[in-house]
This record gives C-alpha cells, structure tokens and sequence, in this order.
C-alpha cells in the first residue's frame, strides 16, 4: 500500500467550509458544525493505482473524495476480485471507522486516477458527535441514506443474478 502525501493536516492551512461543503454527507450541518469538524480533516492526495485502504485493514479513518474517482473491490477468492462501485467526488467512503469498536474495512479503496481525499479520524469524529449530537445525528443519518441505497441496489442485483441463473430458470418454466 502507497503512503499518500498529507498535504493539510488540521490546524495548518485547514480546509474551507466551501471544500467541506462539496461532500453531501456535510451537506446538512451548519457553519458552526463544519467549523468543529476542520481541524480534524486532513487532505491527502493519492495517484493513479494508490490504495487507500485495504479490506480487513483496520478502520481508521472516514474518508471523503473532493477530486478524482475510487473504485470499491472485495476479493472474492485468491484470482477474483469483484468491484462494488464507483466513488466520485462528493461522495464518503471508509464508513466502518464510525463504529465505537474496533472494526476492520469491508473491502478495498483504490485510486482509478489521482485524488484529492479528505480524511477523518474516525475516533475525534466519534468525539465530536458526542460533544454535539445534533451533528452526529445528521451525518449518522446520511450515512444510513447511503447505506440503505447501496443495500436496495444489492438486493436487486442479487435478485437478478437468481432470476438469470439457469437452474432458477428451469423452476419457473416447469
């Protein structure tokens, strides 16, 4: 895995609430939130082919892209790995690291060009929902829009794949 290069760390040079406000699951907080969230947000730049992340890799840090495109992957044995989607910007990814135990990634990030990334640690972002539930709330309930958006459109590809297999077919022929 490539190191990305920490271009802004929290309290040097922070990000501005127009970058923050470029990701929608930000999309809902105030100014006053989006403040208490900047210094903890670092932006790193991955090239082409970098992994962010690897499945099975601790969950560290929420992650949220601000230029370029990611793909998801899970491996689905030694030779086969299986993309879950597309990443473009505006959207978040790496949301394990919002659980309060330790919890390992559920599939892998990779860069399909350079990226512009912010990153979150998971544990000061946990903080400071605790500190201000009103933003944890609002960003817990966007990830559970996400989360319920990419679970229906499983669902339907799962239930298509059974459809088009040839020994469901014969069932619904009989």
């Amino acid at each position: 895995m490539v190191k990305a290069k920490n271009i802004l760390k929290g309290g040097e040079h922070m990000l501005s609430i127009e970058d923050l406000r470029k990701i929608y699951l930000l999309d809902n907080l105030n100014d006053e939130m989006l403040e208490k969230i900047r210094p903890i947000v670092q932006l790193r730049l991955f090239e082409e082919r970098n992994v962010i992340f690897k499945e099975g890799q601790e969950a560290d840090c929420l992650y949220m892209l601000l230029k370029g495109k990611i793909i998801l992957e899970v491996k689905a044995s030694e030779s086969i790995m299986i993309s879950l989607g597309a990443v473009k910007p505006g959207y978040s990814f790496g949301w394990s690291a919002l659980f309060q135990e330790s919890i390992k990634y559920t599939s892998s990030a990779i860069c399909v060009e350079p990226c512009e990334v912010m990153a979150i640690p998971g544990k000061k972002l946990l903080e400071l929902f605790d500190e201000d539930h009103s933003m944890g709330h609002f960003i817990m309930e966007g990830v559970v829009g996400i989360l319920k958006g990419r679970l229906e459109r499983r669902t339907g590809q799962f239930l298509e794949a059974i459809k088009n297999h040839p020994d469901i077919q014969k069932l619904f022929s009989t």
